[in-house]
């Protein structure tokens, strides 16, 4: 992709022309001043929630900042990952006219998504080994064809899509490119958050919800060049990241080691895992895996997850998915919770 990319030749013309919504806490912004606010018609008396929230979370912003090595204003944060996809939607692509492309087997709110927001939904699968189809999704693009998403480590099958294919795409695809890395942290590789300045059209994805272990907070991060972010910021509801949020995100961020270390865990056990997994006779392929997951083939998904279930364990039946007949994901536990997979697992054998 160009350098002399323009994003403004993708916003919705109504977008373009949109006058934000300037709250109370824009037009003053110094929370931490000792001062009377008697400009938000908000109840004075001290809740530690009767106050709106800071509507551009700089506090959190200017620590991810320095944890993901991301310009503040390259960042803008949501309620969840799912928020930040939704604005995406709406602020470059036209309901009834423009079109996007996913790569099944991949994360269903793509799709769910594109469905709310009136845009084609143009599917290229993945490869059989869970890999991009480049040559289909660049035949399959358009003059209409305003975003491609891709997932990496893709879900579910838990693997990073290749890296020269990505690259390809940002280089070849006349449209936005969001990857999302919402795995990115259980992964060897880097975040292309590195690469932004390499690609104007590259937005990235990420999230609080899997190895910060925030999931309960809804926490989604935006990576993109400024001027996608200035245009998010445009149409983002005025105050979308409440005030507890930000502050469980803020002490969560600043323990980084302690993050670290449950993540090594996770890893540690994926391995042992799966090298368990390797040796049920009702396990037929054990796939390989860069998330917190696992995606495994067994003899009947159906009857097994039922059975999984009798026995107090749930997984995830993806049966359903592009490639995945048959086929169970796992999301990697605690020692104890493995532990009983594991022998769940054999009492079914």
């Amino acid at each position: 992709m160009s350098k002399n990319f323009d994003i403004n030749t993708l916003v919705r013309p109504n977008v373009a022309k949109l006058t934000p919504y300037s709250s109370a806490r824009d037009e003053f912004t110094d929370f931490e001043k000792d001062m009377v606010f008697l400009d938000a018609n908000e109840n004075p008396f001290n809740s530690d929630a009767n106050r709106y929230p800071d509507p551009h979370q700089v506090n959190l912003k200017q620590h991810l900042s320095s944890v993901k090595r991301v310009p503040v204003d390259q960042i803008l944060l949501g309620n969840g990952s799912d928020e930040i996809l939704d604005l995406i939607y709406r602020a470059f692509l036209e309901p009834g006219e423009d079109a996007i492309i996913t790569t099944p087997p991949t994360y269903g709110m793509y799709s769910v998504l594109a469905n709310i927001n009136n845009v084609e939904d143009k599917k290229v699968l993945l490869t059989s080994d869970f890999q991009l189809d480049v040559d289909g999704i660049l035949a399959a693009a358009n003059e209409k064809t305003k975003l491609l998403l891709l997932c990496s480590p893709n879900n579910p099958s838990g693997n990073l899509l290749n890296q020269a294919d990505i690259e390809r795409l940002l280089n070849e695809f006349n449209g936005l490119v969001l990857i999302d890395e919402a795995y990115i942290d259980f992964a060897k590789a880097e975040s292309w958050s590195t690469r932004l300045q390499d690609f104007p059209n590259l937005i990235i994805s990420q999230t609080l919800s899997k190895a910060y272990g925030l999931a309960g907070i809804r926490l989604g991060i935006c990576y993109a060049s400024a001027e996608i972010i200035a245009v998010l910021n445009k149409i983002k509801p005025p105050y979308n990241v409440n005030s507890l949020t930000q502050t469980r995100a803020l002490q969560r961020v600043l323990k980084q080691a302690e993050v670290e270390q449950e993540v090594k865990t996770i890893l540690e056990e994926r391995d042992a895992l799966m090298a368990e997994l390797e040796k049920l006779d009702i396990v037929s392929k054990v796939f390989p895996s860069d998330s917190n997951s696992i995606l495994l083939r067994v003899d009947d998904a159906n009857k097994r997850y039922a059975e999984f279930i009798e026995l107090g364990v749930v997984v995830r039946n993806r049966s359903s998915q592009p490639h995945c007949e048959n086929c169970l994901r796992i999301t990697v536990g605690t020692p104890e919770e493995n532990k009983k997979l594991i022998e769940a697992f054999k009492k079914l054998s």
